[in-house]
């Protein structure tokens, strides 16, 4: 059969051949992590054309919304479109169900329990993954044990651009539904490729104190929030200097505390001469459509919104978005400001607008820090110019927008002694951290032949910065040893031959975590080293790698296989 080719950037091919790698090489569930507006629609095509067209199987895409049912369905109309007419819909919703065509996009809430209605799939696609539900039963999973006994051979793939949930957490463990992030790109990367939009930030100068917020399952109480925001004295404050700051704006998005709050906005922008849309949970769909037409056109210049225009919501010319509301959770803080993402020739970038001091909480969208945010732990990687307000990366000395020097930080109150930082060459410094997460990569030493053999890179999170530490799995003599040791501090799982198997154990929950830290400093010396750390529990292994890759060996007998669903395509083409 002949097909228009789907044109991938470079980054969206290195994706499609990471699913499969993983598919081919593991027996868990794969994620793929693309940033909002990185598109994930043009791999999730690639994929469906390739399992239905290559290998004549089934895809089920699933969604948790009818709107992103809806926008799945457009685009893969649009990605492609020589697959039009083997796409059907099923869900209640939409008044559509259809169970006989190879490519079916649904809503969970319509076939949850209706897995052997819709018969066999091959492969199952979830956009927006992080709204996966974390440990315990839920309708994906509910599905997906009806699924996998329809077809035992089925894959669940998950696609995001947030590899956590809403409030804390990562969706991708050994016991949840999604196990293994097998492909990330990053925000800053794409926007330096010119993919994705340049931001702007800039905290309000009305500020509003968070601190007596309360916290209910990862996030803040809804209803502080809004008596907090909906104050006469900080809605006038922050509308006006909303329209201060986008007289050379064209689209202003901006998210409201609550539907009460958001008509007081509202209210204050018309008193003030501007037109603003309101769109809440209970705005009717006819009246939804043309709010939006308007605003996706610039004919609407402000639009504010309740908590509906976050996932899924493409208007890429928003040049202008303003948090009027706090958030706790780090997902909805990016999903939020994910908005402005998208590229579009009427802007050069897009300015974000903080007044719940969102920025500073969780850091830069592209180095965000996930931890457990319940305790108030660590410091976030930001600071706000006093001159200029912009919200920039903690580590500057200077403000990249206007130039204010930063005074040297002062000592905090505990810091009441002396430091213990040698003066002297030769002095020797230990220094314990408690570390938020740890991270594990493919390292290649720079400028080394390609022959040379990689090691594991150790990233040590502590809130702002990291302590790096290196495990030389693929060397030989003492290297080896230490890596050896330093694994069998972590896990009972076998000793990894190869650092891409040690770094994909690793990210599969393999290993323990790392609680603390001892970094010694020897004063002239240029690099510190980790002399000591404190893990927790070890995983369980129940006898079986967590992650089994090529060549780990599983002694018993095998039950037979069913006739695998490929039919007389060669085995070795196939990945699933």
């Amino acid at each position: 059969m002949t097909h228009e080719t789907i044109t991938l950037r470079p980054y969206q091919q290195e994706a499609v051949d990471a699913v499969y790698r993983h598919l081919r090489e593991r027996d868990d569930n794969p994620c793929v992590v693309i940033p909002t507006a990185g598109g994930k629609t043009p791999v999730m095509a690639t994929i469906c054309r390739d399992a239905v067209q290559r290998w004549n199987g089934r895809v089920l895409i699933l969604a948790h919304v009818k709107e992103l049912l809806e926008q799945a369905v457009e685009k893969l109309h649009v990605m492609a479109p020589d697959l039009w007419n083997r796409i059907g819909v099923y869900s209640a919703g939409l008044n559509c169900r259809d169970t006989e065509h190879p490519i079916i996009v649904a809503g969970i809430q319509s076939v949850y329990q209706r897995a052997p209605e819709l018969d066999a799939f091959n492969l199952i696609l979830v956009d927006e993954a992080h709204m996966l539900p974390p440990d315990g039963e839920g309708r994906y999973r509910t599905f997906l044990a009806e699924a996998t006994v329809v077809n035992p051979h089925v894959r669940l793939i998950g696609l995001t651009a947030t590899p956590y949930r809403m409030t804390t957490g990562m969706i991708c463990d050994h016991d949840n539904l999604l196990n293994h992030v097998c492909y990330e790109v990053g925000v800053r990367e794409l926007i330096v490729q010119g993919y994705l939009c340049r931001l702007r930030s800039k905290a309000g100068r009305h500020k509003v104190d968070t601190s007596g917020l309360h916290i209910r399952a990862g996030e803040f109480v809804a209803g502080e929030v809004e008596d907090l925001m909906d104050d006469e004295v900080v809605v006038e404050a922050a509308c006006g200097e909303i329209v201060e700051q986008t007289h050379e704006r064209n689209s202003v998005l901006i998210f409201a505390a609550g539907v009460a709050h958001a008509m007081h906005v509202q209210a204050q922008l018309r008193g003030l001469g501007y037109d603003c849309g309101l769109v809440t949970g209970a705005t009717g769909s006819h009246e939804r459509a043309e709010i939006l037409a308007a605003f996706k056109t610039s004919a609407l210049k402000y639009l504010v919104n309740v908590n509906v225009l976050t996932t899924g919501f493409d208007a890429p010319n928003i040049d202008c978005i303003a948090l009027l509301r706090p958030t706790n959770s780090p997902g909805l803080y990016y999903q939020m400001v994910g908005r402005g993402f998208r590229l579009h020739p009427d802007k050069d970038d897009c300015l974000i607008l903080d007044f719940g001091g969102n920025i500073l909480r969780h850091g830069p969208v592209d180095a965000l820090v996930i931890r457990d945010r319940t305790k108030g732990e660590g410091e976030a990687p930001a600071k706000e110019c006093p001159e200029c307000h912009s919200v920039i990366h903690a580590a500057y000395a200077v403000c990249p927008d206007c130039g204010y020097k930063f005074p040297p930080p002062e000592k905090k109150q505990h810091d009441r002694y002396a430091t213990t930082a040698g003066v002297l060459s030769g002095e020797v410094t230990d220094e314990e951290y408690e570390i938020g997460y740890t991270d594990y990569h493919v390292h290649w030493k720079k400028d080394a032949a390609s022959t040379h053999p990689t090691s594991m890179r150790v990233e040590h999170w502590m809130g702002v910065g990291c302590k790096r530490e290196w495990i030389c799995f693929e060397h030989t003599g003492y290297a080896r040893q230490k890596a050896e040791a330093w694994w069998r501090a972590r896990s009972d799982d076998p000793v990894p031959d190869t650092v891409a198997e040690a770094v994909a154990l690793c990210k599969a929950g393999a290993v323990a975590e790392t609680l603390t830290i001892t970094v010694r400093s020897v004063a002239g010396e240029k690099y510190d080293r980790i002399i000591k750390a404190t893990m927790g529990e070890k995983p369980e292994v129940d006898g079986v790698p967590v992650a089994a890759g090529k060549g780990d060996a599983f002694e018993g007998d095998l039950e037979e296989q069913a006739e695998p669903w490929w039919g007389g395509v060669p085995e070795d083409d196939i990945p699933f």
